[in-house]
């Protein structure tokens, strides 16, 4: 319940162009989307979104089977709110990861920076197992993640850092990696974050 009111209230007080991962335009997720000509149809899960704006975007783009879990349902309502009768196109989810038990697969498994905040090895592998179970066989996971060279904390809290190597030695039992990368975030404050970006592919 502490993490869960901890982003309760940061979706509470903050202005969506205060938190740090403010991106206007996601370009690197949109990428990954792009280069790999993921199919319109395709079930796709954003994991830990909060109100970012990739929905927007591939709504825009004519995704059909969109899908956005966060663990904070005041999150959940801004994306709904500003989505406004667009948000009819996503099915929204207020859960924790790790209690994730659905019923059904994915195509697509986004995750931009929700990864990293496990601190626990029993929930990361927690992630790691419900991953593997709910990617359907030949999907796609990308996830990004504070890298070495990144922030030790965001909003708060201490996060886990991730080189390639850390991502894949993670994932490779049931993920063939297909690209790995860092990439610079620039924050709205004018700061700089590292990210480790993976794309997997479930075998």
């Amino acid at each position: 319940m502490e993490l869960k009111e901890h982003w309760e209230h940061v979706f509470t007080t903050k202005k969506i162009e205060e938190v740090s991962w403010y991106q206007p335009k996601p370009e690197t997720s949109l990428n990954f989307f792009t280069e790999n000509n993921i199919p319109k149809s395709g079930s796709i899960l954003e994991v830990g979104g909060g109100d970012s704006f990739l929905m927007d975007f591939l709504i825009e783009m004519g995704y059909q089977n969109l899908h956005l879990l966060d663990i904070s349902a005041n999150a959940l309502q801004r994306i709904q709110h500003r989505l406004g009768e667009k948000s009819k196109k996503v099915t929204f989810i207020e859960s924790n990861i790790i209690d994730f038990q659905p019923n059904q697969t994915f195509d697509v498994w986004h995750d931009r920076a929700c990864f990293h905040f496990l601190k626990d090895e029993k929930h990361i592998h927690a992630y790691v197992a419900t991953a593997s179970k709910l990617i359907t066989s030949n999907g796609h996971l990308f996830i990004g993640t504070f890298s070495k060279q990144g922030p030790l904390k965001c909003s708060g809290l201490e996060i886990s850092q991730y080189d390639a190597a850390d991502l894949i030695a993670l994932f490779e039992k049931d993920f063939t990696p297909v690209k790995c990368f860092q990439s610079n975030h620039p924050t709205p404050s004018g700061n700089i974050q590292n990210f480790t970006f993976c794309h997997f592919q479930k075998k």
